[in-house]
C-alpha cells in the first residue's frame, strides 16, 4: 500500500536561499531512491518560508530505508540550523 507524507517547514526569511538549496540536494537524492514514487517541494505562496514536501513512497518500508540515507541525515543536521521551528510529519494511506 502507498504511502503518502506531508513534511512541513519554515524557516527564517533571510535564510531562505541556504534552506532552497538544502532542499534541492535532498530532492534531487531522493528522487533517485528505489520506492519513492514522488518527492516534491512547495513553497507556501502566503508565508514566506514556509515550505512542505510532498511524497509518496510505493510503501513504508520503502521511507524507512529513505530515513537512514546520508541525504536525508545531512539535511536533518543542516537544516536544523536554520528553522523556525519543529518539522511537522503527516503520514497515511490513501482512504478513497
Amino acid at each position: 500500500m502507498n504511502l503518502h507524507i506531508v513534511a512541513l517547514f519554515k524557516f527564517n526569511e533571510s535564510y531562505l536561499m541556504e534552506a532552497v538549496e538544502l532542499f534541492q540536494t535532498l530532492v534531487r537524492e531522493t528522487r533517485k531512491e528505489e520506492g519513492c514514487l514522488q518527492y516534491d517541494l512547495i513553497e507556501d505562496n502566503e508565508q514566506k518560508g514556509t515550505f512542505f514536501l510532498m511524497e509518496l513512497w510505493e510503501n513504508a518500508e520503502y521511507h524507512s530505508r529513505h530515513n537512514g540515507t546520508d541525504h536525508l541525515l545531512n539535511f536533518r543536521r543542516d537544516a536544523s540550523k536554520i528553522l523556525t521551528g519543529n518539522i511537522e510529519v503527516y503520514k497515511g494511506f490513501k482512504v478513497y
